[in-house]
């Protein structure tokens, strides 16, 4: 792997293989690290051997056409792998129910190439995507609930079809709790709520509610890629300077 491509070699020191260095990068949180040593890996190196070959074949337009040829076969092959990916793969429930990270310091990030970049192979694309979607989970949630309401906005008809729904069901609700129907009339209280899901499923046809829900899930599926795609991993967790100096303190005796 170009992970332990940093790493000098010692003859005097022990050799660890790399899916072993690499193993032991993701346990520990050290993501970061595998995210900057892969850029320029694969793709970099290939690029002096496709423009030395085709340097000896056509010596005017060979070098750059062979390196524009790598390059868009590169973004396909990235692209293609993002495409396929299942970005909650490695989704869990702690990470939902973790605190929102700062969205200006850790979701944003400065701008420029010190946080977002183009993943250069497939492989860094999945650990950036996978780790990403761990990450900024609650921030995507939020993100997602902000373009359904964007969506409802630009389709009043979708808002009213859905406000009409929510009223029909708290009808429902009180209608089921006020006059008990759930243990003096069972069959009325069941009639009432199959006559509610009818009048939903006309609601949504109506107001072309199931539009607005596939443009919503739609956009911040693209939005959420996007983002996690091109967004550069972060340390997990940063050293605490205050640590840092206590241990630098003398002991007094």
């Amino acid at each position: 792997m170009a992970a332990s491509s940093s790493f000098k070699p010692n003859p005097l020191s022990l050799s660890v293989p790399d899916p072993a260095l690499d193993r032991w990068l993701r346990d520990s949180g050290y993501l970061d690290l595998l995210d900057s040593t892969t850029t320029g890996g694969p793709s970099s190196a290939s690029a002096p051997s496709t423009s030395t070959s085709s340097a000896a074949a056509s010596p005017a337009a060979g070098p750059a056409s062979s390196g524009v040829a790598a390059d868009v076969l590169a973004f396909a092959r990235t692209l293609a792998s993002l495409l396929a990916l299942n970005p909650f793969a490695r989704l869990s429930t702690a990470d939902l129910t973790a605190p929102t990270p700062s969205w200006s310091l850790a979701f944003i990030g400065p701008p420029g190439a010190a946080s977002y970049s183009w993943p250069p192979t497939p492989t860094q694309a999945r650990l950036r995507v996978q780790e990403n979607v761990r990450r900024y989970a609650r921030n995507y949630a939020a993100l997602t609930i902000l373009v359904f309401a964007c969506c409802l906005y630009r389709m009043p008809m979708a808002l009213l079809g859905m406000l009409a729904s929510l009223a029909v069901w708290e009808g429902v609700l009180y209608c089921r709790d006020h006059w008990g129907l759930t243990t003096r009339a069972p069959g009325v209280a069941q009639a009432l709520l199959h006559c509610a899901q009818i009048a939903t499923a006309i609601l949504l046809y109506v107001c072309n509610l199931q539009f607005a829900l596939v443009y919503a899930i739609g956009l911040s599926y693209a939005l959420m890629m996007l983002h996690a795609s091109l967004r550069k991993l972060t340390p997990s967790s940063l050293p605490d300077p205050s640590n840092k100096n206590r241990r630098a303190q003398p002991r007094r005796s």
